[in-house]
């Protein structure tokens, strides 16, 4: 267990922290210094309490060589991003696997999880740690396990709440107020101030700032009840779990209720044991739209993000009370910045829409030991989700409306029911053989790993809503077809099921001598649905060797309490060659890559056809095969006041699924195949030191930090355009910009340099561009904190941050362009734009002929490193005795704040999220709760 993410414990003997139990693949587990691999694991004391929806978010900073990035601020969503020892591919998915309770997770999240009944999390990293899940494992492992009861143990309750706001970011672009935009509207000769005079810009009294028309301050609660008991043979845990979390836009919330029981028994002469799992979730989302259409991030009309920062301050706020007002008063003209009252009717919530989902996770697991030395066992389980999505245009929205009244309707509005069912069934046989004779120990284990899928889902839509009697969800208001009219109210529905599987079989061997070396192994051999013929099957493996060195008799008397030097190399396949959306099941995408399909349709004269779709399939798909190396140190000195790890690593990704080109005779100029080789390297390292370990007071500091860097070792064809590009020796997907290198003093337009290094003011935007050594993923990622504790009294603060990524802010370069400023806001910098009479100026010309070049340039091109105060709590732990005999045994309050701090030159919103490009990304938010624990 990595020291860095567990809280200071009183002082104990020696051995008792060292013989630490790691958790491994498929229940596997080891003591400390048995463990050869690289993995980490977290204490559920640093994942609960924290007013994040998903575990995930609270694990940034936590684990060196885990980026963790929450790529939407939005409750309950599943845009998370973590990435383990760099992204291992360039279309394939580069998620870790999840692993609950030793069952494999259909998705990723984790919404319908109860952070308050983790146990712990571990993160396996190397090829030792992961080749025993085989295809799965290609990037890294996350598991899971929750609570459990413990034998023996009293009948305990506990009961935990947290109350907190949430508040949104600041934004760093310097927006103009209504007089600023006025007089650059005036300079520029657009808009309302192109007329206006100096009198009347100074004497122009509305200013509306729409950043607190669009946002809210949210309310976050959360409320779990957890029972656990234990006999000598039998324990058992249960929790009840519900929270809420408003989002700052007024449209978007999170509702969850959680069930959780986890049983589990044995024999009285221990030989058999056995468990069983269920945990059930329920929630219900509201979020915004563009949440999951990227075809609106760029849309003012629909994103409150973009709309609160270019929404015109010239404007006055709630102008129409309504939709048709709305419709009344502009019509469809959205120019002059009409497309904020558009927004600001929306934001009234005439797009309702509501995410519905319902988990069910359970696992039984049996193990009857045959001999004292050999084992067989059983885990199987099912992973059972049920998403219902509904979405409608309100039939009194303006949006509705203007639909209507611009295609001579009498009625507007649609409505969306989307359904699906995803299960899956696993099931895991193994079978362990261990003994140990003299100063050898010997573990063996055999395994069968069998996976099904069945995925169903139906969609339909219905065109024209009535609003005497529409109800949202409840399918009433549906205006009837009409065969005299087909075009119109017509509805339309699809289906869609996908039956997926995976078979493995496999073998581990560990071996022990004396406790001071040790060497594992692993052979697995994995088979998937998704290719066919010799590639449908593929073996896997991995070996690994560690070095006890505290254990040789030359360190007797040393102050270093466990010194292991450890190595691994193997091999992994990424079967999900197919990038799923997110939240999405990764075994029911890519389902037709290698067998050819026709699409059933109508043809000529409306008859039933059969025609190509347009994708050539490729029988040779096969598996990424990533192979790694590892070597690392682990370390415990001076009474295990000082300890920590320190890791290199090298991983490639061969046969990359990527397009490869071939003749456009054939109508198409790539077809999808393996084609490429990509290179990750790094270091990781983590430290902690425990400055005070007394009865009263205990201070710990500790800091992970990890670097990596990516490079693209062979491609067939390298890309040639684009601004993010793919290139042999190069990073992956690395920046292509034209350098930008101001302002021509002469006439204001804006100046580049060609490939050659000549000053130009019309680059060429392929053959200009340049590789800049830039891409938009840290190179650096990591945390640092304190632990400590006075009396009652105790403070955790905790850092994360990251450094090297490099993402165009594109809103920056919104609200620098003046061509736009009769329609939306800009920066007051462009009050210092040039002119003939202000040439010493950095700022282009309002009239500059030149800034479609911008896009194509590292103008914009920022840096989203950061510093961010992930968590700090400050807790209280009231005195027992203060209690009496109330049946209270003891209670705990505390004030924490999430996100409460971010240190970055980044403009926008959050520096936090994977993206390119920053528009519409909802942002992070900042919160501040109260909370406490009580034990009865």
């Amino acid at each position: 267990m990595a020291q860095s993410t567990k809280k200071v414990t009183d002082t104990v003997p020696k051995t008792s922290n060292i013989e630490e139990v790691v958790v491994l693949g498929y229940s596997k587990t080891q003591t400390k210094p048995q463990n050869a691999t690289a993995s980490v694991t977290i204490s559920g004391e640093r994942l609960e309490n924290r007013p994040n929806v998903s575990f995930l978010q609270s694990m940034q900073g936590e684990v060196a060589g885990l980026s963790v990035s929450s790529t939407s601020g939005s409750p309950g969503s599943a845009k998370m991003d973590l990435i383990i020892r760099g992204v291992s591919s360039i279309n394939s998915q580069s998620d870790p696997l999840y692993v609950i309770d030793g069952m494999i997770s259909n998705a990723t999240q984790f919404r319908n999880l109860n952070p308050n009944d983790i146990e712990s999390s571990s993160v396996l990293k190397d090829a030792a740690a992961t080749a025993i899940y085989g295809n799965r494992g290609a990037n890294g492992v996350v598991i899971i396990n929750t609570k459990r009861g413990r034998y023996g143990t009293r009948f305990d309750v506990s009961y935990n709440t947290s109350i907190g706001t949430s508040f949104l970011p600041e934004t760093k672009y310097d927006m103009a107020s209504a007089q600023e935009l006025l007089t650059i509207q005036n300079r520029a000769g657009l808009g309302q101030g192109a007329n206006m005079t100096p009198e009347q810009i100074a004497n122009y009294t509305t200013n509306t700032n729409w950043r607190k028309q669009f946002f809210r301050t949210g309310i976050t609660q959360s409320h779990d009840l957890q029972i656990s008991a234990g006999g000598a043979n039998l324990s058992n845990y249960s929790s009840v779990g519900y929270m809420k979390q408003d989002g700052i836009v007024p449209t978007t919330d999170f509702q969850r209720f959680t069930l959780r029981n986890n049983l589990m028994g044995k024999s009285k002469n221990n030989k058999f044991n056995y468990s069983l799992n269920i945990g059930l979730g329920h929630s219900v989302r509201h979020q915004l739209e563009e949440e999951t259409r990227g075809d609106i991030n760029s849309n003012v009309i629909q994103n409150p993000l973009l709309g609160s920062i270019v929404g015109l301050p010239t404007l006055a706020p709630d102008v129409y009370a309504n939709g048709q007002d709305l419709l009344n008063g502009i019509g469809s003209d959205f120019s002059n910045g009409n497309n904020v009252y558009v927004l600001q009717d929306i934001l009234k919530g005439t797009l309702p829409n509501k995410l519905t989902e319902t988990s069910i996770i359970a696992n039984a697991a049996l193990s009857y030991k045959i001999t004292d030395d050999l084992t067989v066992g059983n885990r199987t389980g099912i992973d059972y989700k049920y998403n219902q999505r509904i979405f409608a245009r309100a039939p009194w929205s303006y949006l509705a409306l203007v639909v209507a009244s611009s295609s001579g309707t009498e009625y507007g509005g649609v409505e969306d029911n989307v359904k699906s069912t995803d299960l899956t069934f696993s099931s895991i046989t193994n079978v362990s053989y261990k003994k140990s004779f003299g100063e050898h120990t010997i573990d063996l284990g055999a395994y069968l790993d069998y996976m099904k899928v069945h995925y169903e889902a139906t969609s339909g839509r219905q065109n024209g809503l009535n609003p005497l009697n529409w109800s949202f969800g409840a399918g009433t208001g549906w205006i009837p077809f009409n065969p005299a009219t087909p075009n119109i109210y017509n509805p339309s529905n699809s289906t869609s099921k996908i039956t997926a599987g995976t078979l493995a079989y496999f073998g581990t061997f560990d071996y022990d001598y004396a406790n001071k070396y040790g060497v594992s192994g692993t052979v697995r051999r994995d088979g998937s649905y998704r290719f066919t013929g010799d590639n449908k099957w593929a073996t896997f493996w991995a070996v690994a060797g560690r070095w006890n060195i505290d254990k040789e008799n030359f360190m007797q008397g040393s102050n270093i309490d466990m010194l292991k030097l450890r190595a691994s190399y193997g091999t992994n396949g990424n079967a999900q060659v197919v990038t799923a959306a997110y939240g999405t099941n990764p075994l029911i995408v890519g389902t037709n890559l290698v067998r050819d399909t026709n699409t059933v349709g109508l043809g000529y004269n409306n008859n039933n056809a059969v025609y190509y779709t347009g994708v050539i399939a490729n029988p040779d798909i096969q598996w990424e095969e990533i192979s790694q190396f590892n070597v690392g140190l682990d370390y415990m000195f001076l009474n295990r006041r000082l300890e920590g790890s320190l890791d290199y690593y090298k991983k490639s990704t061969d046969k990359l699924y990527s397009p490869i080109n071939i003749s456009a005779i054939t109508s198409l100029y790539s077809i999808n195949g393996n084609n490429g080789k990509l290179q990750n390297e790094g270091v990781e390292a983590s430290l902690k030191y425990h400055l005070f370990r007394n009865s009263d007071f205990k201070l710990s500091v500790y800091a992970n930090t990890a670097y990596n860097k990516s490079k693209i070792v062979d491609l067939i064809q390298n890309q040639t355009t684009g601004s993010i590009r793919n290139v042999v020796g190069g990073q992956l997907a690395e920046w292509y910009m034209i350098p930008y290198v101001g302002v021509n003093q002469s006439n204001g337009n804006l100046l580049f340099l060609d490939i050659n290094g000549n000053v130009t003011e019309t680059p060429d935007v392929n053959r200009d561009a340049r590789a800049t050594g830039k891409n938009y993923l840290p190179k650096w990622v990591g945390g640092f904190g304190v632990n400590s504790s006075y009396k009652g009294f105790t403070l955790d603060v905790h850092f994360s941050y990251q450094q090297g990524a490099y993402k165009y802010d594109n809103q920056l370069d919104y609200v620098y362009d003046s061509t736009t400023v009769d329609g939306y806001n800009v920066s007051r910098e462009l009050l210092n734009a040039w002119t003939a009479n202000n040439t010493n100026t950095n700022v282009p010309s309002l009239f500059a002929t030149n800034f479609a070049y911008n896009g194509n340039s590292d103008r914009f091109l920022k840096d989203a490193s950061f510093i961010r105060l992930k968590n700090v709590v400050l807790g209280y732990k009231v005195p027992s005795e203060m209690f009496g005999n109330s049946g209270i045994r003891g209670v705990r309050v505390f004030l924490q704040a999430e996100n409460l701090l971010t240190f970055t030159k980044w403009q926008g919103f959050d520096p936090e999220p994977t993206f390119a490009t920053s528009t519409s990304v909802y942002p992070n938010m900042k919160t501040v709760s109260l909370g406490a624990n009580i034990d009865f």
